[in-house]
Formats: C-alpha cells, structure tokens, sequence
C-alpha cells in the first residue's frame, strides 16, 4: 500500500494539475470513442483498401513535419492558450469527419484535426511538467498517462457496449461525439492560468541545439516506427483477420486497463533508474512485438503482443523528462516542438514507403523493418544522460 501511495502522491496534486488532468480526461476519452471505430470507419463504412489507409497516415502527418514553424507562430502566446487552441482545432476537425463524402473531403478534415493534434503533443508534456518538479516529472507524467488510460476505457466501454446494442448505427456518431468532447476540453484548457511554464528569457520561436542531438535521433527513429507499432497493427488485425468494432474496442479497453495500472509505477521507475535504463527496455519490447508480428500468424498470440506493446507505450514519455531534466525552463517547449518536427521527418515518409511495398512485402515485411529501425535506436536509448543546466527556474506560482 505505501508504494501505490507514493505513485498516486497526493501532495502532487495542485488545483491546476486536477484541472489540466480533467481536461486530459475528456480529451482522451473523445479520442478514444475514434479511435475504437477509426479503422472499420475507413475500411467497412467509406471502403477504403490497406494502400489508401496508410496513404491517408502519411498526408494526415503533414502538419507535424512543419509543427517547428507552425509552433514559432504561438509560441510567444502562454502555453495554456497555445493547448486550448490546439485542441479546439483536434475537435473540430473530428466533427468534420462525420460530413465527409469523398476521399478529398476526408483528407482536409484529417489535416484540421492533424494540426490540433501535432500542436497538443509537446503542449500536453510541457505543461504537465511544468505542473510538476523535475525529481518527480515521470510520476506526474505517468499519472496523467493512468488519466488518460482511465478515459480510454470509458470511450472503449462505450463503444463495445453502444455497438453491440445498436449494431446498425452509423460511425459517424462517434466523430461527432468524440470530436466535441474534444472541444469541451479546449475549454478547461483555457482556463489553466497564463503563468503556467512562464520563465523570465522569453523561449526562442525556433530553437534547435547540438545539446539535444540525442533527443532529435532517437524521436526520429521513434517517428520511423510509430505507423506500423500505433495504426498498422490494428489495420492488419481489422483487414487480415476480420475483427469487428466491438472486439477492436474490447482489445483497446483491456490494454487501457493494464496501462491505468502500470502507468504510474513506469513514470516512478524512469524518475528512479532514468531515461537510459527504461527507455532500451521499452524499444527490445518494441522490437520483439514488430517480430513476431512478422513471424507469427496465431490470432490469439498477435493479440497478447499488441496488448504487450500498448503496455511499454508509457515508457517513451522518457524522451520528455529527458529534456525537462537537461534543458533550461525557457528551451522546453520549444524543444519539445523540435523533436515532433524531427519525429514526422520519418513518420511522413514511412507510411508511403510502406504503401509502395506492401504488395511486394506484405504486412510481414513491414514488421521486420520496424523491428530493424528500432533495434538500431537502441545504442542511442543507452547513450542518454541527464545535465542539469544551471539556471533559474520556472515562475514559482505556476504549479501553483
């Protein structure tokens, strides 16, 4: 009991971390009503094949490839007002989804809620840190990662219930409910106070520094595999092995669950043995998962490793606390904006080099790569190491 204590520490939980993990709440529990339904949406309502789907990742990451300029554009503004708009842009561009009627139409929804969606990523990190202390960054990460989980099991809860009672509604209610939770999120976010991660040098629009080579590699390499480990892994269970929106849900809310546990105790075990131990360890994981997915056909067991794999997910936030440990409170979120530029220099291209050889490869090959890609990040993961810079601090009353 003393240790679920100190993942779950009470004495962490400022006004404004509740209000910002409320939000987190009801963002992710509008993202999971999609996600539970986003493959059988693409392939059974719309009809799209494998090639178009991993065509559509590609141009949906657009907007993460150019987030180091689009960020440079707000990055001036408090990082709470940057987070509200985000996610009022994520929302809104879900909606959308509902009203689509060609492959065009989707494409421009999907690049709306692409922006929203790239500029919350190192906006959902840098303020939850912000939130928090550096000795406890992981624990306050990892917690609101068990928020998250929590949200997610209520979306998928829904979805398997809703679907199987209602199997004849439409998909697209899910867009629009999911895509307007996302909007009521924008609006707790918009509440957070503007001191939050103030600093007394102004961050810089556009900051990339030879300090951080490290962090830029390994997202990279982390941008190169997320297709084939994130939607790849549900595409092949949807396509090649049939699974219906129920049972996809149902796959969802039981990984959720193990993560709502898990998660905390991996944010404590990156703030006691540190990014250079847990981060190899989730990428061998990672590795292992991507070969037997190569290598075996058993439904059942492709099922343990994708649960497997979701597990080790929360370990990559390492990659975050790592630069909110080395970096002045100035370069974090400008950092952090870097790195989403740097991870979507792989991850766009990926997904039209994996569509032009699907049908030479198959999905076996595509696997055997990811696994390749990773294990090569892997010497990297070990080469991490935390250097304090030695300069003021963040405004004290932002976690206030």
């Amino acid at each position: 009991m003393r240790r679920i204590r100190q993942r779950f520490d009470i004495t962490i939980w400022s006004r404004n971390l509740v209000l910002f993990a409320t939000a987190v709440f009801l963002m992710r529990f509008g993202q999971g009503l999609l996600g539970g339904v986003r493959m059988n949406f693409f392939v059974d309502t719309l009809g799209f094949s494998g090639g178009q789907v991993l065509w559509l990742e590609g141009i949906r990451e657009l907007p993460g490839l150019g987030l180091i300029f689009v960020a440079a554009l707000t990055m001036r503004l408090p990082i709470s007002r940057q987070g509200a708009l985000s996610l009022l842009l994520m929302g809104v561009g879900f909606v959308l989804y509902a009203f689509v009627g060609s492959y065009s139409a989707l494409l421009a929804a999907a690049i709306v809620a692409s922006f929203g969606f790239h500029m919350w990523t190192p906006l959902n990190s840098a303020i939850g840190m912000s939130l928090s202390t550096k000795e406890n960054a992981g624990r306050v990460l990892g917690t609101l990662a068990s928020v998250g989980s929590l949200a997610a099991i209520a979306g998928m809860g829904a979805i398997s219930l809703v679907s199987r009672l209602f199997e004849t509604m439409s998909l697209t209610v899910y867009y629009l409910v999911g895509g307007t939770v996302i909007v009521l999120s924008a609006l707790l976010i918009f509440r957070l106070p503007k001191d939050i991660g103030l600093t007394e040098a102004k961050p810089a629009r556009i900051l990339v520094k030879r300090r951080y080579w490290l962090y830029y590699v390994l997202i990279f390499f982390a941008g190169a595999r997320k297709l084939v480990v994130g939607s790849f892994v549900t595409l092949v269970l949807v396509q090649d092995f049939d699974l219906k929106v129920w049972q996809v849900s149902s796959l969802t809310l039981a990984s959720s669950i193990l993560t709502l546990i898990a998660a905390p105790y991996m944010g404590s075990l990156i703030d006691r043995l540190g990014e250079r131990v847990t981060t190899p360890v989730a990428y061998a994981v990672l590795a292992l998962g991507c070969l037997g997915y190569a290598a075996v056909h058993n439904l059942w067991i492709l099922i343990a490793l994708w649960v497997v794999m979701k597990l080790v997910t929360p370990l990559g936030m390492g990659l975050s606390t790592y630069v909110y440990r080395s970096a002045p409170p100035e370069e974090l979120t400008p950092t952090l904006s870097a790195g989403v530029t740097f991870d979507h220099i792989s991850s766009v291209g990926m997904p039209f080099l994996a569509g032009a050889l699907l049908p030479v490869i198959e999905y076996e090959g595509v696997f055997l790569g990811a696994a390749v890609l990773i294990l090569l990040s892997i010497p990297f993961a070990r080469a991490l190491q935390i250097r304090a810079p030695a300069v003021a601090q963040a405004v004290p009353s932002a976690a206030e």
